[in-house]
Order: C-alpha cells, then structure tokens, then sequence
C-alpha cells in the first residue's frame, strides 16, 4: 500500500451503493448484485482491520430502503440473516462488531443475532467494524437527542451538560472517532443521511466502479488521495 501508519485515517465510512446496478448490467436480478455486494463488503472489512484501521462504518441498508420492492427487502433480510450467521469470525479475530440504527422493525431472528454479536465482541478494541443497518443521519441525531432529554428530565443533567462531545457520544456510534473519510462508489456524489453528524468534518472520495466492483487497489487508490490531503479543521 505504501502509506505509513500516521497518515492512515481511523475511521473510514462506505456507502455501499450500485449493487442493483450492477446486476442489471449483468442481466441478472438485483439480489444477486447485493449478494456479490456482500462478498466485497466482508474482503473490504477484513483489508481495513489488516492495515491498521482501527473503525470502519458500512452503510448497508437505510430507514429509506424499506421503500424498495417487497421482494427486494426480503432478500436484503434473507441475506443479512445468513451473514449474522457466519458472523463469528468477528468474535474469533477480535473484532468488535456494531449495529448502527432502530433494530426494532426486524425480525427477531435478525435482532436477536445482532445482540449476540455485539455482546460477544464488546470488549475487543483492536478493529471495530460498524454496519448501518436501519439507519439513518437525521434519525441517529433524533435518537441522541431523545436520550439527552431523558438524561435531563431525570435529573441525571442538566441542560448546561450537554456539549458537543457529550451529545456526539449519545449517537448510535457511541465513543467511535468522527469519521474521516468516506468513500462513496457508483458515481453518486451525495452524503445520503449516512453519519450526519459524525462527517462534519471528513475527507470524501468518489468513485465510477459500482460496489460489487470494488477491490483493495481501489480502497488503496481513495487512502492515497486521502494521505495527500491537508485537513485544517477550520483553521489555517
């Protein structure tokens, strides 16, 4: 890769997008572009705790996508079903997994595969691999600030408590770092509600190649650009 380990950001964001797209150039059913989508997301995720980074937020289904076609949404459910199943590998190389977003529409299967995956790798802190799931950027801001009311209306606060650091820790990622970079494929070139608050200050990268298409050299290409880039913060 050639990038030294200070210049690697530590939380990389990916909008997985073009799955649908993909299978349709293909002629084939647009389940089979988020099957091969899956495949790209599990090699992508395993580069990523290879290299050094330490976070890194899928964005895999969104609190808009129930909008799809019914059969769609199964078969995005079907699969993410099987995939929680083979989701021990995570616990098995130390590697914290979160779910970010309402888990109450799913089946109880689902949440209860996902509460189990999280309770068995909480405590490793080596990689932390984040999928969105039912998520969304207003929504993630609505649910912190719900808990922040329910903080204050319980005496446990006050309203002069709440700063920016508190709020940010209250969101779906906890005690993750802001993103730096997200990584968008597919050719869109929009933010989509992913990780509202957690992007205000990160470093994004676009790309033509549609998701199932999407390799390391890629991600190595994007760390490239991103390692190159002078991030002020606001200042000078």
């Amino acid at each position: 890769m050639g990038i030294s380990a200070e210049k690697l950001p530590r939380h990389v964001g990916f909008i997985m997008d073009g799955n649908g797209r993909w299978a349709q150039k293909r002629g084939l059913p647009r389940k089979m572009g988020h099957r091969a989508g899956a495949e790209v997301f599990k090699k992508i995720a395993d580069y990523c705790r290879e290299i050094g980074i330490k976070y890194v937020t899928f964005y895999a289904f969104s609190t808009e996508n129930w909008k799809r076609p019914a059969d769609e949404v199964n078969a995005l459910m079907d699969l993410f079903d099987k995939y929680l199943d083979d989701a021990e590998e995570y616990a098995r190389r130390k590697t914290r997994m979160l779910f970010l977003g309402d888990k109450a529409p799913f089946r109880e299967s689902i949440r209860q595969k996902m509460l189990s995956i999280e309770e068995r790798t909480r405590e490793f802190d080596s990689c932390t691999v984040m999928l969105a799931m039912n998520y969304g950027g207003r929504d993630d801001i609505v649910y912190a600030a719900k808990r922040a009311a329910e903080l204050v209306s319980s005496g446990y606060m006050s309203t002069d408590d709440i700063t920016e650091d508190m709020f940010g820790g209250l969101l779906y990622t906890g005690d993750a770092p802001d993103v730096d970079l997200v990584i968008r494929p597919s050719g869109e070139y929009r933010l989509s509600n992913f990780l509202i608050w957690q992007c205000a200050y990160a470093e994004y990268y676009f790309s033509d190649v549609l998701w199932p298409d999407f390799t390391v050299s890629d991600l190595d290409r994007a760390l490239t650009a991103y390692s190159d880039r002078n991030r002020r913060f606001g200042g000078v």
